[in-house]
């Protein structure tokens, strides 16, 4: 039922969203929209190496989308590239192919899982995880960009 999806927890997710805004200068930018419901996250993002340094995000989106991004806004510094990806791959599995939600840090994704009976609310659900990977992909791809360069072209 809707009722399960849009729940206490998933409204309060919704309507305390930490690091909302953007960023001075990210090293990366990134946007996901879901054209079937208009929802759109922004990210910026800054690294250190693998490792994730800040983050900031403008989110127009359905609660659903909310409370994802809520949830990545409050543990996404400090996470790595590799763990990331992972992320997406898990909550795109709990969704789509009933996998298991993440554990650890990553635990409160499981309040999303009565997502996945609803196929048209996927797709907002993953644009924060979407424009993230999106993000380290961007910054991975400058760096290494920049360490093909010899001293005469930088």
């Amino acid at each position: 039922m809707l009722n399960d999806v849009y729940n206490k927890s998933i409204i309060e997710l919704a309507g305390n969203i930490p690091r909302l805004g953007r960023l001075a200068a990210p090293d990366a930018s990134a946007t996901a929209h879901s054209k079937l419901c208009g929802s759109t996250v922004k990210i910026d993002l800054m690294m250190d190496g693998p490792v994730v340094t800040d983050f900031a995000h403008d989110v127009k989106a359905c609660a659903l989308g909310q409370a994802s991004s809520a949830i990545m806004a409050r543990h996404v510094v400090g996470s790595t590239a590799t763990e990331l990806r992972e992320l997406r791959e898990t909550v795109r599995r709990m969704l789509k192919e009933n996998g298991a939600p993440p554990q650890g840090k990553w635990a409160d994704i499981a309040l999303l899982e009565p997502v996945r009976d609803y196929k048209a609310r996927h797709a907002s659900t993953m644009l924060t995880f979407d424009a993230v990977v999106d993000a380290i992909g961007q910054i991975e791809a400058k760096s290494a960009a920049s360490a093909t360069l010899t001293p005469a072209q930088s």
